[in-house]
């Protein structure tokens, strides 16, 4: 959100580029940066580390009420995740913490307290891109961190995570009926960007015609 109160809500599926998209549309446009699937995956880790099973939805529950979240951005404008104090910026990012955020994201009582949500945002996008495509790039990341997972695992994975996000029960994945659908899959990042922030552009471009409309 920025200081004229225009409101953009990014989503999509797993590895579709959302948070790489968001944070430099936010940034080119001078806007905080909220990173609601960071929030899930707290959640998840913390139940990890607890060993509360992923349909333990009382103690997920209680997790999820309990820990205080913060996003704290840095001089050189990158955000750090602290969980009740501490960082877990690296930790929330790992391939099994993001398996068990998608699990334990499908309650209802980790999303009625665990998320903000933005129905009535003044831009919508919903960011897609084949599920081989998105296995490459996650599989790209681990590597850079020094982790190592077959890409047809990760493929997988996602694949399995796509069909949980779309049939739960609550909140299921799908694209808004007025949101810009953007194919990622053989677009480089900046392309998306500039696409996004021109329909940004545009809107505020409508708004202010409006408001100075006698």
């Amino acid at each position: 959100m920025g200081p004229n109160g225009l409101v953009v809500a990014i989503d999509g599926p797993a590895g579709a580029g959302k948070s790489t998209v968001a944070r430099e549309l936010a940034r080119r446009l001078g806007y905080v940066y909220i990173d609601t699937g960071a929030m899930y995956r707290v959640v998840g880790l913390l139940a990890q580390e607890e060993r509360v099973a992923p349909d333990d939805g009382d103690r997920l529950g209680v997790i999820a009420g309990g820990v205080s979240i913060r996003f704290v951005v840095g001089p050189g404008g990158e955000q750090s995740v602290l969980a009740n104090g501490r960082d877990v910026t690296a930790p929330i990012r790992g391939q099994s913490v993001g398996e068990w955020a998608s699990k334990v994201s499908t309650r209802p009582e980790v999303r009625d307290i665990g998320t903000v949500v933005f129905p009535d945002a003044d831009v919508k996008f919903y960011l897609d891109a084949s599920a081989e495509e998105r296995g490459r790039r996650r599989h790209r990341q681990l590597r850079e961190r020094g982790e190592e997972a077959p890409l047809a695992g990760i493929v997988a994975e996602i694949e399995s995570r796509d069909r949980r996000d779309q049939q739960r029960e609550h909140s299921p994945l799908r694209c808004a009926p007025d949101a810009l659908r953007v194919d990622t899959t053989s677009l480089a990042p900046q392309a998306v960007i500039e696409e996004l922030l021109e329909r940004c552009r545009a809107v505020l471009r409508e708004r202010g015609a409006r408001v100075q409309k006698p």
